[in-house]
């Protein structure tokens, strides 16, 4: 039996879709963005660390592992304890990562089972995946949170170390089947914080058909203690996080086109 590889379970997420959510991170990530906040989900397998715990005012070393194996059916059957909470909200499940079209089998397994229950489904993706990959699971997707970072391709090669090429084909493939998406755009400083890059972005949302909203998502460091965790350097917390304010300017221009906005997911 086929099985994925989880790294969280997130209950009650209210910002990674509609209504009251579990959010599901799949292991695994091909690209390396430089602002991620998940460090602990972009290697696919599962992996071995350690941290500090007290005990009696005493620290001590503690193994743990990053990620485990667990099958389709048991890992629905572990969404579907917060059936409740999801049918009373208008809410659902939604798969992230890392990059969950990085296992897309075992993930379309799980969201046939989960449509099959009548539960609302949502993918968080980069798009980076073979189009065969996303097709296959659209009639089980409800809707895809689609991260838009930015449009020249340069760019989006030294930030986060792939082209986007693919992304961008595929989210104009999703747009001609009128399949619902929602944008979602991380902010982040000394990449995408500046007039140009945001212009040529809403630019690119204007062409789409089937965007229903846009999340404009400031960068923070929150994720810092979890670098410092796991030994990785990371000079972008030089860089002060982004207030909601900061991005006003833009959440204007996205409301005057006539689409969905908010700041913050």
């Amino acid at each position: 039996m086929e099985k994925g590889v989880v790294f969280d379970i997130k209950r009650f997420a209210v910002n990674d879709g509609p209504g009251i959510r579990t959010a599901v991170f799949l292991k695994g990530c091909p690209l390396r963005c430089q602002w991620c906040h998940n460090p602990e989900g972009l290697c696919k397998e599962i992996e071995q660390s350690t941290k500090s715990v007290k005990v009696d005012g005493v620290a001590y070393s503690m193994p743990y592992s990053i990620g485990y194996e667990i099958s389709a059916d048991d890992l629905v059957a572990e969404i579907l304890k917060d059936r409740i909470f999801m049918e009373e909200s208008g809410g659902g499940v939604t798969f992230s990562g890392g990059e969950p079209m990085l296992q897309h089998q075992f993930l379309q397994k799980v969201l046939k089972k989960l449509h099959r229950n009548g539960i609302h489904t949502a993918v968080d993706t980069s798009g980076l995946t073979a189009w065969e990959n996303l097709e296959s699971i659209i009639p089980f997707t409800s809707l895809f949170l689609y991260d838009l970072k930015c449009i020249d391709e340069e760019k989006h090669r030294r930030f986060t170390g792939v082209s986007n090429g693919i992304i961008l084909d595929n989210l104009r493939k999703l747009s001609e089947r009128r399949i619902p998406v929602q944008i979602r755009i991380p902010v982040i400083p000394t990449f995408n914080y500046n007039d140009e890059e945001m212009n040529s972005i809403l630019s690119f949302i204007g062409s789409l058909k089937n965007v229903e909203r846009v999340d404009l998502l400031p960068y923070h460091t929150i994720a810092q203690s979890k670098y410092e965790r796991l030994g990785i350097s990371n000079s972008l917390f030089e860089e002060k996080s982004l207030k909601n304010e900061d991005l006003q300017s833009y959440f204007t221009q996205i409301q005057e086109r006539g689409v969905k906005v908010s700041i913050g997911g």
